[in-house]
């Protein structure tokens, strides 16, 4: 990203100026131009000669006492049309022997032009305005560029340090003191920083007001575009920012050289930043540390459609991010996908109130499993949801069915997409798992193998309750001879206090070692 020191330079308004002590001992009168105040003033520029236009660049405060124009009208109005080709910020007339009240043909020339003029009623030494400018420029001039290199000394440390991307938009935010936010070109909201609350209020209707302040820079939202080897693929905006405009431009531009060599320098990294802000999303709503109602911002600006619509929430088992992204846009699903932990991936579908949801969650998994061309693939799933508060809920009980199955030790006939109710015992065992009655059931019913260090014992009793109790089938399995598991199962018998010929005892050992293992998770 190349930025000219012109475009970042600096600069107080007309209106800044004229507030200035020094100026108004001077009883400074705007008579043309006031709705233009607000014009930067890049520096201020004493200057009687007639064609001054040709020596300005752009930008500057002219001070003059108009000793040259007096007499000549003709003059006069060139004067100020000059001013106004060469862009200068506004035209400062001392009144005195030349011109003791304002002249009404520059007046005039200026108001069409739109440039600010103003007369100042008490003669002025004009070196003290200059004087006085200049030294305030210079100051904000360097204070901009110690800001600009502490702010990209800082970011290239945490680069360098390995920081994730969400801790380069904090330190942002600190030193802009103002929402940021990160988008890709369609507006999708890839990460924000700042303070919680005003991050909300700026993603409450973030497409709109993005796209509605997207071609200009006012009220502080100051952008600056992401992208390289001339193709532009995002951008950060300051939304907000209240301090000047140009050192907010000179903040977001090394803002984005910062966020554009994190992101070149994780080219090879395992997900994309707008995996990271789906994957941040959903691990929000799973985990239930945030409200789902203060998240239903960042949804809408991720560009999950969430007005009148019915959630699906999906955990896939053995399924590629990347591939599931791919399918959801095949089908014409709209949704987040994110990994988890331990091999697990959500997808939150949001699909119109009209259409058939469990019927279209089918069809994904279905559609899944050809794709993958395994039937390894397990995609679990909660019950539709038509609120957004109860989303948090279903991917949690999705996780739970999903991980009841992981745990299954033998082979499970189940549907496409599976539900609680097809896990049975296992999947209540899952949901039910930090109950601390469970635990204590847990480890007061298997506590005579669980003292001891025959892991062997535990891992039989496990195979054997099952399979149904199937001796046979048991012994195969652990590659042992009857005789000697029945000499097994005897010494479990007895840690345990237990018959397991006995239905019900047997059923409760079988119910306390999943609890166990799902504690073990």
């Amino acid at each position: 990203m190349t930025t000219t020191w012109d475009s970042l330079e600096p600069a107080l308004s007309v209106r800044q100026v004229l507030t200035l002590e020094r100026v108004l001992a001077g009883e400074p009168e705007v008579v043309a131009g006031a709705s233009h105040l607000d014009r930067p003033v890049r520096w201020v520029h004493v200057a009687e000669a007639a064609d001054v236009g040709v020596m300005l660049s752009g930008g500057e405060m002219v001070l003059t006492t108009g000793v040259l124009l007096a007499g000549d009208e003709d003059k006069q109005a060139e004067y100020v049309r000059s001013l106004h080709r060469a862009e200068a910020a506004a035209v400062v007339l001392g009144l005195g022997r030349a011109f003791p009240s304002p002249p009404d043909v520059m007046r005039r020339a200026a108001e069409r032009c739109g440039l600010p003029m103003v007369v100042l009623h008490r003669p002025f030494p004009f070196a003290e305005l200059t004087e006085e400018v200049q030294s305030r420029l210079v100051r904000r001039k360097f204070a901009a560029v110690s800001l600009s290199e502490a702010v990209r000394t800082e970011l290239t440390a945490l680069i360098t340090a390995g920081a994730p991307l969400q801790r380069l938009l904090d330190e942002v935010a600190r030193h802009s003191a103002c929402p940021v936010v990160v988008t890709n070109l369609a507006h999708r909201v890839l990460g924000t920083a700042g303070e919680r609350p005003a991050v909300d209020d700026v993603l409450r209707d973030w497409e709109r007001i993005a796209r509605q302040a997207g071609g200009t820079e006012g009220d502080g939202w100051i952008r600056a575009e992401l992208g390289g080897r001339g193709e532009r693929w995002g951008r950060i905006v300051l939304c907000g920012y209240r301090g000047d405009t140009a050192t907010g431009r000179l903040l977001a531009d090394r803002a984005a050289e910062a966020l554009v060599l994190h992101r070149m320098l994780g080219g090879g990294a395992a997900c994309s930043w707008e995996e990271q802000s789906a994957q941040s999303l959903l691990t929000d709503l799973v985990s239930g540390v945030v409200p789902a109602r203060q998240l239903l911002p960042r949804a809408r600006a991720a560009g999950l459609p969430v007005n009148r619509r019915t959630f699906v929430p999906l955990v896939v088992r053995d399924g590629d991010t990347g591939q599931l992204e791919r399918l959801l846009r095949l089908l014409g699903l709209p949704g987040l996908v994110a990994e988890l932990a331990d091999g697990a991936t959500a997808v939150l579908l949001s699909l119109p109130r009209d259409q058939d949801a469990d019927a279209l969650a089918v069809h994904f998994a279905t559609r899944l499993r050809t794709e993958s061309g395994t039937d390894r693939t397990v995609v679990a799933a909660a019950d539709p949801r038509v609120a957004w508060d109860d989303v948090p809920t279903g991917l949690r009980e999705a996780q739970h069915v999903a991980d009841a199955v992981a745990d299954s030790s033998t082979a499970l006939d189940l549907p496409p997409v599976v539900r609680l109710k097809d896990v049975h015992l296992r999947g209540l065992i899952r949901l039910l798992r930090d109950d601390p009655h469970v635990q204590s059931f847990a480890e007061r019913e298997l506590n005579g193998l669980l003292r001891g260090t025959d892991e062997d014992l535990l891992s039989v009793l496990r195979t054997y309750l099952a399979t149904g109790r199937n001796k046979s089938r048991t012994a195969q399995l652990h590659h042992v001879s009857r005789p000697a598991l029945y000499r097994r199962l005897e010494a479990i018998q007895v840690r345990l206090g237990v018959d397991l010929d006995d239905f019900e005892q047997a059923a409760s050992v079988h119910i306390a070692l999943l609890a166990h293992d799902a504690q073990q998770q």
